[in-house]
């Protein structure tokens, strides 16, 4: 499966890379707060800033190339396991509510069909252009891991790239001495924006127990759409929402805490 996924995405994550070291050593070999460190003999702000960009293009790749969470389909299952499993998982109370995929037979609670990636997805969120892979429930702690990171990793880059900028008496000369200086600050600068939405998005829904998938589809999601906007039957509370997504490596029976909640509603 890995070297499959790395082969249908290969132009992106090799556009990533390319772009996160090419930013990396513009900020090196100009005359920026890292430069002059080396220069000055003081390599530890060089050195965590790198091991910072290595860690996030190493996450980028884990993240990319992880199982989101695939949902065994018929190809790798006898239909006849199918149906045990689906027997196995949905309690009998909410027999009305399952979901069947057209493409796969088996749907678990809060799992998607992806089109882009032809299976589904348990705990589905969305599915990210720029990863070329799902962000499910494997996954998805590791994402939000990754874009904290990232935005660190930006911040520090931004923070460089504005220390390197140098003088000019006219503004043609100003560019062109800084131009390379002024390219890896605007693409930082937008990363840097995109990357901290994201990731404040990211921890509101992980504080709310919601994937991105059901807060924009609440209306259209069978087990949702009948809640009351305020409700949401996968919700325990701020504190345990994050501790589970992020302590918690079992796999959950989303069928079943959902039964609870809706049979002993708070």
């Amino acid at each position: 499966m890995v070297p499959n996924m790395f082969r249908t995405g290969f132009a992106v994550r090799a556009a990533h890379t390319l772009l996160t070291w090419v930013i990396t050593v513009t900020l090196f070999l100009h005359n920026t707060d890292l430069r002059r460190c080396e220069e000055r003999g003081e390599l530890l702000p060089p050195a965590l800033f790198f091991l910072l960009v290595v860690v996030s293009v190493i996450l980028y790749f884990t993240v990319s190339l992880m199982d989101p969470g695939f949902v065994p389909g018929d190809s790798e299952k006898g239909s006849e396991a199918s149906d045990e499993e689906s027997e196995a998982m949905i309690p009998r109370p909410l027999a009305p509510q399952l979901r069947r995929c057209g493409f796969c037979r088996l749907q678990p609670m809060r799992a998607k069909h992806c089109r882009t990636c032809r299976r589904c997805v348990r705990r589905f969120d969305h599915h990210c252009p720029w990863l070329e892979n799902c962000v499910g429930e494997r996954n998805h702690r590791w994402f939000v891991v990754y874009l904290l990171v990232q935005l660190l990793a930006l911040l520090w880059a931004l923070r460089t790239a504005l220390s390197g900028l140098s003088p000019g008496p006219t503004w043609q000369q100003w560019l062109w001495v800084n131009g390379f200086l002024l390219a890896a600050l605007a693409v930082v600068g937008v990363f840097s924006v995109v990357v901290g939405l994201l990731l404040g998005c990211h921890l509101y829904l992980v504080s709310i127990n919601s994937t991105t998938w059901e807060f924009m589809s609440r209306h259209r999601i069978l087990y949702l759409k009948d809640c009351r906007e305020e409700d949401n039957p996968f919700d325990r509370g701020s504190v345990c929402n994050l501790w589970d997504f992020f302590c918690s490596c079992r796999t959950v029976m989303w069928e079943q805490v959902y039964q609870r909640s809706t049979a002993d509603p708070v």
